[in-house]
């Protein structure tokens, strides 16, 4: 694991899975017809659990302009501003499994965000990072 600083929030725009894995290349791929992946733009996946102890997953990507988001009827959600803890996964598509066991390994640490969501950052189209929000406060004890 490795720290990462976020310096500012990110907004996105972000198209909901309708199921928890298997909705999620459907969200990519409609998320995908509204914003073509090229020209710079930073892919990312927000996922948490409901009460139920499901998992919510968001197909999302940085917002270009103000009023993007409702200009589709798409969904928000900010990415906060400050330290994160991160692990980078290379080549993940040749074994997606990697992404449980890098958020299982994030989530374990008892400083992160309780009301935070494990933040993929899409780096290439092998490379993401992979991070949880650490609690300010938690990270100021000694």
């Amino acid at each position: 694991m490795e720290p990462y600083r976020l310096d500012h929030d990110i907004k996105l725009l972000c198209i909901p899975a309708t199921s928890f894995p298997d909705g999620i290349a459907a969200a990519y791929q409609k998320l995908h017809s509204l914003v073509p992946p090229t020209g710079g733009r930073k892919f990312f996946g927000i996922s948490w659990m409901d009460a139920k102890g499901g998992i919510i997953y968001k197909a999302c990507v940085e917002e270009a302009y103000p009023g993007e988001t409702e200009k589709f009827g798409a969904e928000t959600f900010i990415v906060k501003k400050g330290d994160y803890i991160s692990v980078v996964l290379h080549d993940f598509m040749t074994d997606t499994s990697v992404f449980g066991r890098a958020f299982r390994e994030l989530t374990a640490d008892p400083r992160i965000d309780p009301r935070g969501a494990g933040v993929e950052m899409y780096l290439s189209s092998k490379d993401v990072r992979c991070m949880v929000r650490l609690d300010p406060p938690k990270t100021h004890q000694n």
